[in-house]
């Protein structure tokens, strides 16, 4: 059998550099968990954040509808009664009912009788079956003529004229009131493009408008919301951000529980006044307490319910420094301009 070689045992001073060396090897593996246990627990409070950031949205939150871009407000689905769908037994029915009195009757009398074929009227009904037809009338565009009349005075001889009404333009031939609402009422509220708007009026009504005039109702519509929210008694303004084709830019809203007034412009005090309502605005003007708001003194001021939170949070609050100086009403949370 072949002799196993001896191994030789280590010394006392190789056994010591071994262990000086593994003590080294076991400080530099400490060292280095410290600095991965300190990148995950960074790492972890990035994510935690973004998440967070993430999970805000308009909702939940007092963040503007145009800001949802990767997460929207989870919709809850609707409460259910439990009961099947359609209509229930012994439920009545809601079908389209008949008219007791009709707009207008037409009668349908049969030409020749049946078995003869001798003629018969209407004279000779004996009963009827009745259909009623629910439309409307043929839209057609109707010009009307105004003539305002010089008359002359049989006992002074002076000539008086008659004033054009008030809704008629200065121009010779102009659009009336009604197709100008029905312009406003497919831009601003179906958001019908000019274009389109302009094509279905003529092909609806025909009445051949210009994308150019379908613009320029928007504008008259505009001055005239801008000219009735000025008189109120409380408004409300923000400003957010919205795109136009690949360009995002900052929009300006004044609204009221009736009327909204949408306008672009910077995000600045000039931006704000190119609505036309903040520099003549006399009331209460309840706002995100942002810096551009400050320079309308005449107004009386109030932050927006949804901030209050956050602001009162926060360790120097401008609240409570107005409320120390007196320019806030404590019951009804108002700042005045101080």
């Amino acid at each position: 059998m072949p002799k196993t070689p001896d191994r030789r045992r280590p010394s006392y001073d190789e056994l010591a550099a071994l262990v000086v060396r593994q003590m080294n090897t076991i400080e530099e593996q400490r060292q280095t968990i410290a600095r991965l246990e300190a990148t995950v627990d960074r790492l972890s409070a990035r994510v935690a954040e973004l998440e967070r950031r993430q999970s805000r949205n308009s909702g939940n939150s007092s963040l503007p509808p145009s800001s949802d871009i990767f997460s929207r407000p989870e919709k809850k689905p609707p409460p259910t009664s439990g009961r099947k769908r359609g209509r229930q037994p012994g439920a009545p029915g809601a079908g389209l009912a008949m008219a007791e009195t009709p707009d207008e009757v037409e009668d349908h009398v049969p030409a020749a009788c049946g078995g003869c074929g001798k003629e018969v009227s209407a004279g000779d009904s004996v009963g009827y079956a009745r259909r009623q037809v629910r439309d409307i009338p043929l839209v057609t565009v109707t010009v009307t003529e105004h003539r305002a009349h010089r008359c002359k005075c049989g006992g002074c001889g002076r000539i008086t004229s008659a004033l054009m009404p008030a809704q008629v333009a200065g121009a010779p031939s102009s659009y009336g009131p009604n197709l100008r609402a029905l312009t406003a009422y497919l831009l601003v509220f179906q958001h019908v493009p000019v274009e389109r708007c302009a094509q279905l009026i003529a092909d609806v009504t025909g009445a051949r408008v210009s994308p150019g005039w379908v613009s320029s109702v928007l504008a008259e519509a505009a001055g005239l919301v801008a000219d009735s929210i000025t008189v109120m008694h409380v408004l409300h303004v923000d400003e957010t951000t919205t795109k136009i084709g690949a360009v995002r830019r900052w929009l300006h809203v004044a609204a009221t529980d009736r009327l909204t007034l949408l306008g672009l412009g910077e995000r600045s005090r000039e931006g704000a006044n190119s609505l036309g309502v903040l520099p003549q605005f006399r009331g209460v003007l309840v706002h995100d307490s942002l810096s551009l708001y400050n320079g309308y003194g005449a107004a009386r001021h109030q932050r927006c319910g949804a901030h209050y939170a956050d602001f009162l949070i926060m360790p120097t609050s401008p609240l409570l420094e107005l409320i120390g100086e007196g320019v806030v009403d404590d019951e009804v949370g108002i700042i005045t301009a101080a």
